[in-house]
């Protein structure tokens, strides 16, 4: 044989085996140690041992406040508390993102407490210096409300069952702190009054000077009998003469944030055989939903983590978390979708100049820090796909000229090889990103094939649909022929021309049904490389993660049918997130911002289930593809009280034999049962 043969033959079975070797190693899931446990009401609990000190923090948000709360508990039992408010609508100068009015308490900003003429917490007091009464912590519960329990006094003669929660309407977060007398004997259980009122300076805030308040409820001395219990409240509030302080009443501020969350769970319901999914979800549903904030504009979301209030961002709202809200039927839900659409048409132009990312201050400004981001892909996959899923033909045309001009900017901006320029991507120069990024273009295309079939709704020209699914094809080869590379010895994709470091947005062609690269990049996301304890990491061998590009992975290795693999990888995040060591939702990243719950990651984790595991694909206002992927073990799943495609209805998948689903529809007291072979779609019509 001629030596130049086989050297080639042998080099190309070498790295055929490197290849190989490579896409064959996927990364081991660490075991979990839980910290909390699910509950048989849905709430999750961490029965405190002695896994000490440990802290945490968490984030709850009403429609003018957003309390966010550092708790946790000492090596020596006793709680550790800081809270933060946020008032979104109580604006600050500089005119900025970041300039919501916030304050901070602590326990020793608080009023004070005194238990039989002892304090509670250690001061000066009748002429000496008093120590801590002795506390422990027995447990922490949450679900959209944080109560932490514990026991006081050497005998523990008196259980404390602090509670915060934000108001559901007003610009006020509470404290509820319920003492009961679990002794034989009397007690006497005082909370000293407190008013105590700050004030920026006038020149920092606008349109007119505001107050931070501290002021209790139900404050004085109080005999508790044995067995009896008494109630004190806390109220952190903002006031201004155009928002004068409103009278709050703390059990029906706590009837209210109940209410709230039980109505936003009994929404789009989630039924698996597990009990992680589930609550998982369940508490995504509450994450996204509560974080909408009534503007001078109207309803918004917003994304929270102490930061992003009272504005909208193009990936945040129109491409994250509006889709989702075209499923679960929520009102706030929906009017802060349609409103987020609305404020950014206003910035169309004749000159196609960019859309800005963000708009801020309640409307008053923009922000455009990274230039274009891709952000009308983003604009116009979201609007698209939320048009065609809410299924209401009036809202679909308010948004169909925003979704033309973006479609016609993205157009202008395709490059001689075929793909879309922009100037970054979603992560602002955190990571390169190239002069024309995968995400982007891989938004575009989606946002095409979306568009095409709304136009049909709305009937529009012929010409104008076949122009849009001609050049939604024409994006498809161009994304494969331009992306389309072996990075690292996986057939994936670059993200960028000139990078050779997987990348953890690889997985954005799979939510779309671009497939043609499915196994090499599964394998790659999957692999060490880029799969770490808390997700895939953005750039491989970089300890940064977002969740954002985690959660897109998981929806579409789902859709591209490797089920299995999916659902392993999906209840190793979903455990971590909900019951680990920091709880209970999707956080925006590591080592930035500390890991906030920023709403709209929870918004994605449920797209996981209606667009990956259900496989819902919108094609008309009252029509979808469902290519359901029921796992292994599972003889049946459903999405309950489902609202979109203009109906209210349930999606059952049962099980009916080797390969085969049944998916039953009920609309009230009608069923429809749709069979189909396993890993098949089929377009359901209501």
């Amino acid at each position: 044989m001629n030596f130049n043969k086989l050297l080639t033959r042998t080099c190309l079975l070498g790295s055929c085996f490197i290849s190989l070797s490579l896409v064959a190693q996927q990364s081991p899931l660490p075991v979990q140690q839980d910290r909390w446990k699910i509950l048989p009401d849905g709430s999750i609990e961490w029965p405190i041992d002695n896994r000490l000190p440990h802290n945490d923090h968490v984030e709850m948000s009403g429609e003018k406040v957003s309390m966010w709360v550092q708790y946790g508990v000492n090596s020596e039992g006793q709680p550790v508390i800081d809270r933060t408010m946020v008032f979104p609508t109580f604006r600050l100068l500089p005119v900025r993102t970041i300039a919501s009015m916030t304050y901070n308490i602590n326990d020793g900003d608080l009023p004070r407490f005194l238990i039989n003429d002892r304090l509670l917490k250690a001061g000066v007091y009748n002429a000496a210096v008093a120590p801590d009464m002795p506390e422990k912590v027995t447990s922490i519960r949450q679900k959209g409300i944080l109560q932490i329990n514990s026991e006081i006094g050497k005998d523990r003669s008196v259980t404390l069952q602090r509670t915060l929660f934000p108001s559901v309407d007003k610009p006020v977060a509470l404290e509820k702190w319920l003492f009961t007398n679990t002794g034989k004997q009397p007690i006497k259980i005082e909370m000293e009054y407190l008013y105590r009122e700050v004030r920026p300076a006038s020149e920092r805030t606008t349109p007119v000077p505001h107050s931070f308040i501290v002021t209790t409820a139900n404050e004085g001395l109080k005999t508790v009998a044995p067995g009896d219990s008494v109630q004190f409240g806390i109220l952190y509030q903002a006031a201004d003469k155009n928002n004068p302080l409103p009278a709050v009443d703390v059990n029906a501020s706590f009837r209210g944030r109940l209410q709230r969350v039980n109505n936003i769970e009994s929404l789009l319901q989630l039924e698996t055989p597990d009990p992680v999914l589930n609550t998982a979800f369940a508490f995504a549903k509450i994450r996204a939903t509560e974080s909408i904030y009534k503007t001078k504009g109207g309803y918004l979301h917003g994304p929270g983590g102490l930061r992003y209030y009272a504005a909208i961002w193009a990936n945040d709202q129109a491409e994250y978390v509006n889709p989702f809200f075209a499923f679960l039927g929520d009102e706030a839900g929906n009017k802060s979708a349609m409103n987020a659409y609305r404020w950014f048409a206003r910035y169309m132009n004749e000159k196609y100049e960019p859309i800005p990312s963000s708009i801020i201050a309640e409307g008053d400004a923009t922000w455009h820090g990274a230039k274009d981001r891709g952000d009308m892909a983003m604009i116009a996959y979201g609007a698209s796909r939320y048009a065609l899923t809410y299924g209401n033909t009036d809202s679909a045309k308010v948004l169909w000229p925003l979704i033309e001009w973006c479609l016609e900017y993205l157009k202008r901006k395709v490059n001689e090889q075929g793909v879309v320029a922009s100037n970054t991507d979603e992560l602002e120069n955190r990571f390169p990103a190239g002069k024309a990024n995968l995400n982007t273009s891989v938004l575009y295309y989606d946002a095409l094939h979306s568009a095409a079939l709304l136009g049909k709704q709305l009937q529009v020209s012929k010409e104008q649909i076949n122009r849009y699914e001609q050049e939604a094809q024409t994006m498809r080869k161009n994304i494969e022929r331009y992306f389309g590379a072996n990075v690292e010895g996986f057939e994936t994709y670059r993200y960028y021309e000139g990078n050779d470091t997987l990348r953890a947005w690889i997985c954005s062609p799979l939510i779309v049904g671009l497939f043609e690269r499915k196994e090499g990049t599964i394998a790659a996301l999957f692999s060490p490389r880029l799969w770490t304890a808390d997700g895939l990491a953005s750039l491989a061998g970089n300890g940064t993660f977002w969740d954002r590009s985690t959660l897109y992975a998981l929806r579409g290795v789902l859709a591209a049918g490797e089920t299995e693999k999916a659902m392993e990888f999906l209840h190793y995040y979903s455990q971590r997130r909900l019951l680990g060591e920091h709880v209970p939702y999707a956080v925006e990243a590591y080592p930035e911002g500390n890991q906030r719950h920023l709403s709209a990651e929870s918004g994605l984790y449920c797209r996981i289930y209606t667009e990956g595991l259900f496989g819902m694909r919108p094609t008309g206002f009252n029509s979808f593809e469902c290519a359901p992927r029921l796992p292994n073990g599972w003889n049946q799943m459903a999405l309950r009280n489902i609202h979109s495609f203009g109906s209210v209805f349930d999606i059952v998948v049962k099980r009916a034999g080797a390969g085969k689903l049944n998916v039953i529809i009920k609309k009230g007291q009608k069923e429809t049962a749709y069979a189909l072979k396993e890993g098949a779609a089929r377009i359901i019509q209501l």
